[in-house]
């Protein structure tokens, strides 16, 4: 079974035919960088643009980078404020011909991992992490979602914990390895005190280099790479409208 997705984030727009029986990805994906302002408008343009590349006109999952409820935007850390209040499926209705399926990006990358890659079979609590622009969260209780967690603005030494952790903040300051496990480590030990994870699942583009990093954490819960990688957004975004999930 095939389905689409297309993952929203503060740096870039991917998105991709899945199959969904493997979970993974049907032939090379289409990134496109985000537009700078990123107002919906635009970014619904690329989306499009993305859609309509591979053809496809069936259901698909969208992605977006903050906390979405009935299909609305309630929050913009990482995009324009003027997504506040906007209603993402129907924003893309005129532009694209198959129906739209909404859903936070973490949300979407964990439910990928849940059902094919790190966190398959895993029960009691298990927090997958997303580390890119900022830091996404998603929240499963054995197995089940509890969506919008928004863990990446949870306070660490009075900060949000993004403004100190995220993967951007790495690059922008130019850390090394050891110098970002260390605020990753201040930043999981706050979260583990609150939700005490049974399982904490990494992902984001620096999940390809988990080896130079997760050895130097010290936290009491087991840390692992996500499996499937910076396209668990993609996957995730796919099931989820085919299953509809989030709904």
């Amino acid at each position: 079974m095939l389905g689409f997705g297309v993952d929203i984030g503060g740096s870039g727009i991917k998105g991709c035919v899945v199959d969904l029986d493997k979970g993974e990805l049907q032939g090379e994906r289409l990134r496109i960088e985000t537009p700078q302002p990123s107002l919906p408008e635009p970014v619904y343009d690329v989306v499009a643009r993305i859609v309509d590349s591979f053809g496809w006109e069936g259901r698909i999952g969208v992605t977006y980078p903050g906390v979405v409820k009935g299909g609305v935007a309630r929050t913009a850390a990482n995009v324009d404020k003027s997504w506040l209040g906007t209603h993402l499926a129907e924003g893309l209705a005129s532009r694209i011909p198959g129906t739209v399926q909404t859903l936070n990006d973490a949300d979407a990358a964990g439910i990928a991992e849940m059902r094919y890659g790190a966190g398959r079979d895993k029960r009691g609590i298990v927090l997958m992490l997303t580390f890119g622009t900022g830091i996404g969260s998603a929240l499963f209780t054995d197995g089940v979602l509890v969506p919008n967690t928004e863990f990446g603005h949870i306070q660490v030494d009075g900060h949000d914990g993004e403004k100190r952790a995220s993967a951007a903040v790495k690059d922008r300051e130019d850390l090394s390895y050891p110098q970002w496990a260390k605020r990753v480590d201040r930043y999981l030990d706050v979260l583990e005190a609150a939700v005490w994870p049974d399982l904490i699942i990494v992902g984001g583009g620096v999940s390809k280099k988990a080896h130079k990093w997760v050895p130097l954490l010290s936290t009491r819960t087991p840390v692992v790479p996500a499996q499937l990688l910076n396209d668990a957004g993609i996957v995730g975004a796919a099931l989820a409208a085919e299953e509809r999930i989030g709904q």
